[in-house]
């Protein structure tokens, strides 16, 4: 019994010295690897800032589809009604173009709405237009074609495509 007791009796000088030989851990970051971790910060901005742009341009391009879904409603009643499509916005009792922070106006001419992007719309979009245009079936339905959209076959459309919307930034119910 006496050996098994001289291993637990702790040794005086024996704890000092081993807390003296351990090496003082490194704190904090070396400057090569914050050089890396602001490089690879940079490389992801440099890929997400444009997409994001690209982002909000085609949301800003969309509000104008969702502005003239009354508009067209009252097209497609006034054409049911009486057989010819109004001449414009006035025809179909609207006195005032409407427009929104980031559409400058919505016409109607003959049936085709014209959506004018202005306002506070981005610099790529802003002038621009995009057309949404009736096209009846054999059957007299209405269909619209928005923008750049082909005609799909057995409707006659109505008026001409006068969108120049960039077509990065149609919605996609619009691209050709």
């Amino acid at each position: 019994q006496r050996q098994s007791l001289k291993h637990q009796i702790p040794i005086p000088g024996k704890d000092i010295e081993m807390k003296r030989t351990v090496r003082a851990v490194q704190k904090g970051f070396t400057l090569i690897e914050l050089m890396i971790v602001v490089a690879i910060i940079g490389i992801l901005a440099a890929l997400a800032i444009p997409a994001y742009q690209n982002y909000l341009i085609r949301a800003q391009a969309s509000e104008g589809l969702t502005m003239i879904t009354g508009l067209k409603t009252d097209i497609a009643a006034f054409y049911a009604d009486r057989g010819a499509w109004p001449a414009n916005n006035a025809a179909l009792g609207i006195a005032n173009n409407p427009s929104s922070k980031l559409v400058g106006s919505v016409t109607s001419a003959g049936g085709v709405i014209t959506v004018t992007y202005g306002g506070q719309s981005n610099a790529a979009l802003s002038g621009t237009l995009l057309t949404v245009r009736p096209a009846l079936s054999t059957n007299n339905d209405i269909s619209w074609i928005c923008g750049n959209r082909a005609v799909p076959a057995g409707l006659t459309v109505v008026g001409t495509n006068a969108t120049n919307v960039n077509a990065n930034y149609l919605p996609s119910v619009c691209k050709a």
